[in-house]
């Protein structure tokens, strides 16, 4: 199955590769961890009444480098290789988080700002260099059971958010600065590139069978079923990821446990989940484990729309997270199957779309979610003067009714992912 990269020490690259994504989703814990910290420590000493859209700002940041790095770190990692890839992304994460800490201690001035912009810019910018060298790393050494290996490797994405998330509550519980959460985040990035600099990398799948970088490029004009793969991609991200906030703060309000230990335990079920894509995709297919996954997320989601217990909403976030668990790796790995001369290239831009859908799908959820709070208040003026229980509700109140208009997207993917699956048992 290896037979092309023998020569190669398949379990360190595969080591390697999961080690990058654990060091993001680590990196998305960490950031959900210490952004209370930098509005009160940082952002509300410069300017107190738009300390919050600067949080926003500096968070939301991190996405841009992700996007950005992921559309052009995939069209270049075939020229510069892989090793580089990841020591860029080690390099991000270790000054990105030195930058940040580096803020928060020095004297808070205008400059401490562009100190945490440029920090988490910078571990963006590392997160996108992941993808792009990881992804394309996996369906190299894995050519026949790409779906299968893709999920286990991004099963170390919740894993970090795990660890991450679970050090944070700690951390606060016995009284530890909250800048230790990013000495926690700079050592993954330290051991990647030690690991990464002695290792020999393979070239990608694209290269190693010949086709050359403007046939790559070509393909785009030649594989007009990718634009659906494309729309598909936004529509699964937007499933998967938009709603967290909001199933984290609807769980808060009905169960009455902290939003990241609700985190937790999503991402520790996807987690265990990822490990078994590969039997479920022998009997049913990749593109059948996406249509299987819809449909939980419809019922998921829908469910959320309705909890009035907390073992109803509990049930229905289970589903949710049972439903998207899959959808991101197995998007990967569809892709990487159906258009292999794409490359590394293909798997970039599906992962730009990916996280460009949460860039557009998040207001959205934002308005619909200020619309049921002023519904369930009345007014403006009476959600105002609101403040506990009684706001509480109202808040519960619009998270779950956001979740029916959520729930119509992977609802759509059904019969989209219902016909590629019919189409390839077709023409079997």
């Amino acid at each position: 199955m290896n037979k092309p990269h023998q020569h190669l020490n398949s379990s360190r690259l595969f080591l390697i590769g999961n080690l990058s994504i654990f060091m993001i989703g680590l990196g998305f814990a960490v950031r959900a961890n210490i952004a209370a910290d930098l509005q009160a420590d940082i952002f509300d000493i410069l300017d107190v009444a738009n300390s919050a859209a600067m949080v926003g700002e500096a968070l939301g940041i991190t996405f841009t480098g992700f996007a950005l790095t992921l559309l052009f770190g995939s069209a270049l990692v075939d020229i510069i290789g892989m090793r580089a890839m990841l020591l860029l992304s080690a390099a991000g994460y270790v000054l990105g988080s030195v930058l940040v800490l580096t803020a928060a201690w020095l004297p808070v001035a205008a400059f401490s700002y562009w100190l945490v912009l440029l920090g988490l810019l910078l571990t963006g910018l590392g997160w996108g260099a992941v993808e792009a060298a990881s992804n394309p790393l996996i369906a190299a050494l894995y050519p026949e059971e790409k779906t299968h290996r893709l999920n286990i490797l991004h099963a170390w994405w919740p894993a970090g958010i795990v660890v991450g998330g679970l050090s944070g509550v700690a951390m606060g519980a016995l009284g530890l600065s909250w800048q230790l959460n990013l000495l926690l985040l700079i050592v993954p990035g330290v051991v990647m590139a030690l690991l990464v600099i002695g290792t020999d990398f393979p070239v990608t799948e694209r290269v190693a069978s010949g086709v050359t970088y403007p046939e790559m490029f070509g393909e785009l004009k030649r594989q007009p079923m990718f634009l659906v793969w494309l729309v598909c991609m936004f529509m699964t991200a937007s499933a998967e990821l938009a709603p967290g906030q909001w199933v984290d703060l609807a769980l808060s309000r009905v169960v009455g446990m902290d939003g990241i230990l609700l985190l937790v335990y999503i991402s520790a079920l996807m987690f265990v989940m990822r490990h078994f894509a590969g039997p479920i995709v022998e009997r049913i297919s990749s593109v059948g484990l996406l249509w299987l996954s819809s449909i939980f997320a419809v019922v998921g989601l829908y469910g959320l729309s309705r909890a009035n217990s907390p073992a109803s909403a509990f049930a229905a976030a289970t589903v949710w997270g049972m439903g998207v668990c899959y959808m991101w790796p197995t998007m990967l790995g569809n892709i990487s199957e159906r258009f292999p001369r794409g490359g590394a290239l293909f798997l970039g831009i599906i992962g730009f779309c990916g996280g460009m859908a949460i860039q557009f799908v998040l207001p959205q959820l934002g308005a619909i979610f200020d619309r049921a709070k002023l519904e369930a208040a009345g007014s403006a003026e009476k959600l105002a003067a609101m403040s506990g229980p009684e706001l509480d509700e109202v808040l519960r109140y619009a998270a779950v009714e956001s979740f029916a208009v959520v729930a119509m997207i992977p609802l759509a993917l059904i019969p989209i992912f219902g016909f590629l699956w019919w189409r390839d048992r077709s023409s079997v």
